[in-house]
């Protein structure tokens, strides 16, 4: 067992091959338990990062897209497309994770302030205190706002 965990540290893509040996092969006593452990719950977490992350890049271009038009972009609209495709992707797959968007729509949003006054050079206060875009709009793959 004492292998196994110098494995986890030293290579970590050989620790989760041997891990899955052993699940697939019924060899329980050679699981790393507490490892194993905390890479499942890493996962649910690192999908919950990812989407917020998303979220957050789709504010900041929102804003940027409506507080300064005469810089608008396609490189703008492509990142937020593509933001809004990984959380569509990862809903899909992961569609327990619905009900967490909400919860984290205006801390994402205060994030995506944040960006947006540090990619214009704008003041935050040209920039709405809470979300004038609700989760519909930010995921829909065609809205953008009106400059």
């Amino acid at each position: 067992m004492l292998k196994i965990q110098v494995l986890y540290d030293t290579d970590f893509n050989l620790w989760v091959e041997s891990q899955l040996r052993a699940l697939q092969e019924g060899r329980y006593e050679d699981l790393d338990m507490p490892n194993l452990l905390e890479e499942i719950e890493d996962l649910g977490r690192r999908d919950r990062q990812a989407l917020e992350s998303h979220l957050v890049v789709i504010f900041t271009h929102l804003l940027k897209w409506e507080f300064q038009p005469q810089q608008q972009c396609n490189s703008w609209k492509s990142s937020i497309r593509n933001s809004r495709i990984k959380i569509a992707r990862t809903l899909r797959d992961s569609p327990s994770l619905k009900g967490f968007l909400p919860s984290v729509l205006e801390e994402a949003y205060l994030d995506g302030r944040k960006m947006a006054t540090d990619e214009t050079g704008l003041p935050i206060a040209t920039f709405p205190e809470s979300s004038p875009y609700s989760l519909a709009q930010a995921l829909d793959e065609d809205f953008l706002p009106e400059s």
